[in-house]
This record gives structure tokens, sequence and C-alpha cells, in this order.
């Protein structure tokens, strides 16, 4: 007699904290790449390491702005509801862009006085911005719009903020240098205020 064996199927809980174990492995590699592009110093004083000053800006920006994007990316993921096509390629692309920050980071560091490296920092921040908010926009189609519409999600005046911040460090690296980075270092300043939409959409 033949015997017919159940299959469950996984729930999406696990498919949900595998793909948060993933994405949170590749952000630890990529913040490790970060670290790794500092070059020693040839001697052992305080003035050997003035040298380094830019890329520990650069590095600070980079290592703050990934962490931002870690610690925002783990409490949206938990809100899918399913985890299909769409969401685990809105997440890939998410991760490629952010993957790219040790590559604009050491750039800019090396050549803060260029516009064309400091340019290419704000759009790498540009278009991991923009892989945000569609990975957010996949995850929310899947609540009802009176829901979201009650929530910060809807108007999300810091993500805006901060992409149209970045569009214009693009646009005034090619004036002056320094003002891209201030507006960097503002964008940065801003998210520093923990965001609570997770728990707005739970309650709501």
């Amino acid at each position: 007699m033949a015997r017919h064996v159940q299959m469950q199927l996984p729930n999406n809980e696990i498919g949900t904290t595998r793909l948060l174990a993933f994405s949170d492995g590749v952000i630890a590699v990529i913040i490790t790449i970060l670290v790794l592009e500092f070059k020693v110093p040839s001697g052992a004083g305080l003035r050997d390491l003035q040298p380094l000053l830019p890329s520990l800006i650069a590095y600070l920006l980079s290592f703050r702005q990934v962490a931002t994007f870690w610690a925002n990316h783990h409490h949206l993921l938990r809100l899918a509801h399913r985890v299909d096509g769409r969401l685990i390629w809105a997440n890939m692309n998410l991760l490629f862009m952010i993957s790219l920050m040790p590559f604009a980071t050491a750039w800019a560091g090396e050549h803060y006085s260029q516009p064309l490296p400091i340019a290419l920092f704000g759009l790498v921040s540009l278009l991991a911005g923009v892989m945000y908010s569609i990975l957010q926009r996949v995850i929310l189609s899947e609540y009802p719009v009176a829901i979201v519409s009650r929530t910060s999600f809807y108007h999300d005046i810091k993500g805006r903020l901060s992409l149209i911040g970045y569009a214009a460090g693009i646009a005034l690296a090619f004036v002056n240098t320094w003002i891209s980075v201030a507006i960097y270092v503002g964008i940065a300043i801003v998210w520093l205020v923990p965001e609570r939409r997770t728990q707005e959409i739970k309650t709501s």
C-alpha cells in the first residue's frame, strides 16, 4: 500500500528570516570592506594621520548610511506578508546599490576636492535611497491604503528630503565639493533620530 507523505510548505516567517539573514550577511561584508579601505600610515605620529582625515570622514558617513539602511531594512522586512519574486528582487537591487558604497567611499576619500568622486558618492547614495523606497512600496502594497495613509510611511518626509538632498549634493559637487559634503553630513544627522514607522503600522 502506497504511503502518501504530506509536505509542509515553509511559512512566511521562515521565508522572511532567510531573506533577513542573507541581507544581514551581505551588509556585514560591505561594512567590513569599508574599514579595510583604510591605508596604514607610514609613520607613527599624529601628523601621519592627518592625510587620512578625508578618508575617515567619508568612512563615517558611509558607515552611518549603511547602518541606517540596515536598521530601517531590518524593521521594514518584518512587515512583509509574503516573500515573492517582487520582494526578492527589490531587496537585491537595494543590496546591489549599497555594495557600491565601499568603492564610492574610497574614491571620495582619496579625491575629496574633485567634483566627480563626490558626485558619485551622492549618486550611489541617491540610487540606494530610491531602491529602498521601491522595496518599501513593494512591502506596503500588501496593506490597505487606509492603514498606510495614517502612518508616516505615506508622506515619508525624511526619505524624500534625503533624496532631494543627495540630488542637490550631486549637482553642487561641480560648484564646491565641501557644500556637497555638508549636505551629506546633514542627511546623516537627520537620520540619527530612530524611526517608529513599523510600530505605527502594527498598531493601525
